[in-house]
């Protein structure tokens, strides 16, 4: 399966890349014209996160950085804190 944004569900979308020749009126030119053009893929910026669903468990998917920057998404806390913190609670029970 092709790389999605399981958030927002961006994958790659398809465009054009312009080349142009000539310099534009607006700066003395006779104007700039189109002479080629090529298909590309544009493609997220997607980022492999460990993340807490809705059932609390923790799962390695792929987030796009936008959504990421948005706070779309709750990342799961690093397991060497969690084990420090799991340590400080029983310490101070005890």
């Amino acid at each position: 399966m092709a790389k999605v944004c399981t958030v927002s569900g961006a994958g790659p979308t398809s465009g054009r890349k312009y080349k142009r020749r000539g310099m534009v009126r607006r700066k003395g030119g006779a104007g700039s014209k189109i002479v080629g053009k090529t298909l590309r893929v544009i493609k997220p910026n997607l980022q492999r996160v460990k993340v807490i669903d809705a059932n609390g468990t923790v799962k390695r998917v792929w987030v796009s950085a936008r959504m990421l920057k948005a706070g779309r998404v709750k990342k799961a806390p690093n397991a060497s804190l969690q084990r420090a913190r799991v340590a400080a609670k029983a310490a101070a029970k005890a």
